[in-house]
């Protein structure tokens, strides 16, 4: 069994026993391992690593947008979908079914002459930022495996999550947090499995915060303060069980899961110290909140996770995912797609707009993706279907070509014609920019070395600045 950091805190309960024996275990148990870690010795697993080549990006801010937004009413201008709209149309691949025409205007932004649409007007004032990859593809046109191949490669079985990978390749920047950290995932598409570590050591799984199914203000972190014992009693139970786990360790030197719960033990503790601070973004300035769009109703949610991404990736997280739901529109897609729209526009805007002006943009990988796109047909009048044969993605900052537009789907948006991208090569091209060759990134398991992207993939060179 996996633990995340900043559990297993309540194994013992008797203050007057651990009192007595305190003197005993002391620090001595654990201080090799504490010098190993600071030292920066190579069996810490969350050490800062050297990537396999010049690295591009540093840190990874994914935005995670669950349920599949439109790419025809945001990204992907396709005029004959108006010029044939209300026509059934069946062409090739295309199911039979009568064309929807984009429900926002596209026009063209910034200095690039990006074509994006008004529903993501705020975003669209950041079009020189961004690199546009149009033609993705992906293999399964149902939310579940969709959403687990996006995270985690292949879309039938949990492996390690993209952010456990990255982490498991570079570790973390700050000793004191963790190297992955998802904020308000979905428990439903894969739920743990999409931040999951698998069978890489579980110290490089993702750190939970919140629930898609709350707000994350109200968001906690279970045990990440200790109200019946104090720090050095508390310093003394784990020194104690660590005691207990290094013993095991000595009889099973080969058991990751060992060495990996001692890790996590020991970040947990660390994190208590360190965590709190970084999360509390009340003593940002107004201006900054402003940006973000905390205060305003229908942008405080995301704005907050923005924020305290930024916050995190700041003090040296190496990979933060921020998730918002609800982009499923088989129905109401006019009404739903805007207020969605309207909840992370603004505040993604912000977040480039802050990273570059913190001159973190140059070496922060910001990806922006849903598990596949929307048909160019109509469903129930006012939606559109599922389609994972041709969507878009967008990437800024380190390493990608600002100002861009990468591949073409057809006519109509359907199908990725021109230079298609599969999620392979997404992947593949994410770990290139943060200095990682997918094929090296490796663990053995199951009898041979697994990766990220299976025994697929290619770096889409085109897009990499």
């Amino acid at each position: 069994m996996t633990h995340s950091p900043a559990q297993d805190f309540g194994i013992f309960s008797r203050r007057e026993w651990l009192q007595r024996t305190s003197a005993g275990f002391g620090y001595l148990a654990l201080s090799a391992l504490a010098t190993r870690r600071t030292s920066g010795a190579a069996n810490a697993p969350l050490v800062s690593k050297e990537p396999h080549f010049p690295a591009k990006a540093k840190r990874v801010l994914f935005l995670c947008m669950d349920g599949g937004p439109s790419h025809v009413d945001s990204f992907d201008y396709k005029p004959e979908l108006a010029r044939y709209a209300g026509r059934t149309i069946g062409k090739g691949k295309v199911p039979t079914g009568k064309l929807l025409a984009s429900q926002w205007e596209f026009k063209q932004r910034g200095q690039s002459g990006l074509w994006i649409s008004d529903l993501f007007p705020k975003i669209a004032s950041q079009a020189d930022k961004l690199c546009l990859i149009r033609s993705m593809k992906t293999d399964v046109p149902n939310h579940p495996p969709a959403f687990l191949q996006m995270h985690c490669g292949i879309p039938t079985a949990p492996r390690p999550s993209m952010g456990a990978w990255i982490t498991y390749g570079l570790g973390s920047l700050n000793d004191n947090l963790p190297g992955f950290v998802t904020l308000n995932p979905n428990p439903g598409n894969g739920g743990p499995a999409n931040y999951g570590s698998s069978f890489l050591p579980a110290i490089y799984q993702g750190t939970r915060i919140g629930s898609g199914r709350q707000p994350i203000a109200q968001a906690t972190i279970s045990n990440l303060t200790n109200s019946t014992l104090t720090r050095s009693e508390q310093r003394a139970r784990l020194d104690f069980v660590q005691q207990l786990n290094h013993t095991a360790l000595q009889r099973e030197p080969d058991n990751a899961a060992i060495e990996s719960l001692i890790e996590s033990h020991e970040l947990a503790f660390r994190m208590q110290d360190a965590l709190p601070g970084v999360l509390d973004i009340e003593g940002e300035a107004a201006t900054v909140s402003k940006l973000y769009g905390i205060g305003d109703a229908s942008t405080d949610d995301f704005g907050r996770q923005c924020l305290m991404a930024r916050r995190m990736l700041e003090a040296g997280v190496r990979f933060v995912e921020v998730n918002h739901g609800g982009w499923d529109q088989h129905r109401n897609l006019r009404a739903d797609h805007a207020k969605h729209a309207a909840a992370v526009d603004g505040p993604i805007a912000g977040l480039l707009t802050d990273l570059e002006a913190r001159g973190m943009l140059q070496d922060t990988l910001v990806i922006f993706a849903g598990e596949f796109g929307r048909t160019p047909y109509a469903q129930i009048d006012d939606g559109r279907d599922h389609n994972h044969t041709g969507y878009t993605t967008w990437l800024a900052g380190a390493g990608v070509k600002a100002g861009s537009s990468h591949g073409e789907t057809d006519e109509f948006g359907y199908e990725s014609v021109v230079n298609p991208v599969h999620i392979h090569d997404w992947h593949a091209t994410i770990l290139h920019l943060l200095g990682l060759d997918h094929e090296r990134l490796t663990f053995p398991y199951a009898g041979r070395d697994m990766r990220l992207t299976d025994v697929k993939g290619h770096v889409v060179d085109a897009i990499v600045s």
